[in-house]
């Protein structure tokens, strides 16, 4: 819900300042893993084995390359969906309408993908492209959220995101000043929050698979894993594809370029890194160890789902069997707080879930290198921020409740630690 003028809340990511500091680092932090992890040392904190130049980042093939993607994941959008369900009630007490299909638009990747490599399609070339693609990502993230700036200057005021209209040009570019940017029935944030960074995650791994085969006559145990793991969580979040609309990047947040180019550039080129350094760093890796992995992510991913799972099954409804009997806080909103299950063990459960299944993915990469650790250390980074953000809208939605449940359930994310 957008809040009302002369209420808006504090700026956040540093105000305008830091705005524009994340819109070049953030950019920047990208280019540089793709490049260090190509290279021989492979060193995160050291400088890339080499600058780029234009001929090397601009190419209009892969802009068409790239616009072709998205033309293609917009197809599958459009497809009819096995559901259509509604969001969260906006301030006009209107409720919008979003087609629940992509799962079917991964399925349906996976099989065009799976035809064009038949009919010879050399999808194992596609790693030597990710330097282009990825400026051209970048590119069309820029241009993007200025399409949807300028849009939102004449959007209503009911339409505007709590944070996003703060009256800073740099910031609302940033932050998003619309909440949820259509037209007709297309959500643009909707669209690009799961549907062309993750699937095209999942088909650069599987390029960087193939490639390997290419190279080194089959696939290394550790690049299975981390496609197997990525792919079930990519695919575990297409199918809960529905959850997602009571996260705060749809509930909460504008659509700028923070949205813009974490969906479209920082997700596909930024979360296939582990599978980025195996290509140009082979690892060896024992049955045991990986024995060990697959527990850690499968316990990792049992949190993840069930705190997520549980937590959606009572929004939807109370009253059902598998939530019934838990614990719950009144809050004045008339909505009630979990207190028991996952949800009374830390505030958090599904992020203590994400980061363990994080680790697991790095680990198949050894430990000789910090680079394919970056993840576990920049979703950290970002789970803690996202977490601090989260507790800051719950104290002011729900008050005194909120603090009741502080008091109850003292951890955030990690028990007895944090």
């Amino acid at each position: 819900m957008a809040s009302p003028q002369g209420s808006r809340p504090p700026l956040e990511f540093g105000g305008p300042l830091g705005a524009a500091a994340l819109m070049l680092l953030l950019p920047a932090t990208m280019f540089h893993l793709l490049l260090v992890a190509r290279s021989g040392p492979a060193r995160l904190l050291g400088p890339p084995p080499y600058l780029p130049g234009p001929e090397v980042l601009w190419s209009p093939q892969m802009l068409l390359l790239w616009l072709t993607w998205l033309g293609l994941q917009a197809a599958l959008y459009l497809l009819p969906a096995r559901k259509v369900a509604e969001g969260q009630e906006l301030k006009d007490k209107s409720r919008l309408r979003y087609p629940i299909n992509g799962f079917q638009a991964l399925v349906l990747t996976a099989l065009l993908v799976g035809l064009a490599v038949c009919a010879g399609l050399p999808l194992g070339e596609l790693p030597e492209m990710l330097l282009p693609l990825a400026f051209a990502a970048t590119l069309t993230a820029f241009i993007f959220s200025l399409l949807l700036y300028l849009k939102a200057l004449v959007a209503p005021a009911s339409a505007l995101a709590p944070g996003g209209n703060s009256g800073n040009p740099i910031y609302d570019f940033f932050l998003g000043r619309e909440l949820n940017p259509r037209i007709w029935s297309f959500d643009f944030k909707y669209f690009c929050e799961l549907r062309p960074g993750l699937i095209g995650w999942v088909l650069i791994n599987l390029a960087l698979l193939m490639q390997e085969a290419e190279l080194r006559g089959t696939p290394s145990l550790a690049m299975w894993l981390v496609n197997g793991f990525q792919l079930l969580y990519v695919a575990d979040a297409l199918w809960h594809e529905e959850a997602v609309l009571t996260t705060m990047d749809i509930t909460h947040d504008g659509f700028g370029f923070m949205l813009a180019f974490g969906d479209l550039a920082w997700v596909p080129f930024t979360y296939s890194l582990q599978a980025q350094f195996l290509l140009h760093h082979p690892q060896a890796l024992g049955l045991p160890m990986a024995s060990l992995i697959c527990l850690m992510n499968a316990v990792g991913y049992y949190i993840f789902r069930g705190a997520n799972s549980q937590k959606n099954t009572f929004r939807k409804n109370p009253s059902d069997p598998r939530v019934a009997g838990l614990e719950t806080i009144p809050t004045a909103t008339g909505r009630q707080l979990l207190v028991s299950g996952w949800w009374g063990m830390v505030r958090h459960p599904n992020y203590l879930g994400d980061l363990i299944m994080a680790l697991a993915w790095s680990l198949p990469c050894g430990v000789s290198h910090l680079l394919p650790y970056f993840y576990v250390l920049y979703f950290t980074a970002l789970l803690v921020h996202r977490e601090a953000r989260d507790e800051q809208q719950c104290l002011r939605k729900y008050g005194l409740a909120w603090r009741e449940y502080c008091r109850r359930v003292p951890y955030r994310i990690l028990p007895y630690v944090y």
